[in-house]
């Protein structure tokens, strides 16, 4: 979803903030879709990457209403006009309605990215293995901020002027959403998932509402933004 930071509303308290996920509503899993990627939101509906394809998910009765043939695998974002979409070592700007491609830049990484948002007029590359997240010209693909996690990243989004992303411990199989400092990186508040709840893309609604891929489980998850 679209946004534009004017500047952090909060810095990254000794202790986050932390609750546990309210889950408003499970969507999914639909045939023929084993993973969920991406996901993002154009104020209407959601869109989501499953490898083969982007679909568009109306959100308020669960339908797929479209699918765009395009390769999705893994962050998805709209920047109200194009949508962005990771496709192995490039990043494809797309017109929503038809997929046609509009340009590509390279992807940080050659492809090793999981999660992509829209803000500040800039893409925002989320770097599993990594444990990163990078703010690049969507013109270019150049990098203009690096910030690190203590966890590997999944999803990225802005919720108004907040920077939030997904992560997942294999080992531990637990996964949070963080709100993050933009500028150090600094954990802010977590909402932490059910055990064994992944969590792949992600994006907020702009209106109390998380959306999360839910990886392998082939379902996408509404969470309540409760801090």
């Amino acid at each position: 979803m679209t946004t534009t930071r004017t500047s952090p509303t909060a810095t990254a308290a000794a202790t986050p903030a932390t609750a546990d996920a309210e889950i408003l509503r499970d969507y999914g899993p639909w045939p023929g879709v084993d993973t969920v990627h991406g996901v993002s939101f154009d104020g209407n509906h959601v869109w989501f990457a499953v490898g083969p394809a982007v679909n568009v998910l109306d959100p308020s009765d669960g339908r797929v209403v479209r699918s765009l043939p395009v390769p999705g695998e893994a962050g998805t974002a709209f920047d109200g006009r194009f949508l962005y979409q990771i496709a192995g070592p490039v990043i494809r700007r797309l017109d929503p309605e038809t997929g046609a491609e509009q340009g590509t830049i390279p992807c940080p990484g050659n492809g090793c990215a999981s999660g992509l948002a829209w803000g500040e007029g800039t893409l925002w590359v989320g770097q599993f293995d990594d444990r990163r997240i990078l703010q690049i010209d969507p013109e270019t693909g150049a990098v203009l901020r690096q910030i690190t996690s203590d966890r590997m990243v999944t999803g990225v989004t802005w919720a108004g002027d907040e920077l939030w992303h997904g992560t997942w411990d294999g080992e531990q199989q637990t996964a949070d959403l963080r709100r993050i400092d933009p500028e150090t990186g600094g954990v802010i508040a977590v909402i932490a998932m059910p055990a064994g709840l992944a969590v792949s893309g992600l994006e907020s609604d702009g209106n109390g509402t998380f959306y999360c891929g839910g990886g392998r489980s082939g379902k996408i998850r509404a969470v309540r933004k409760s801090i």
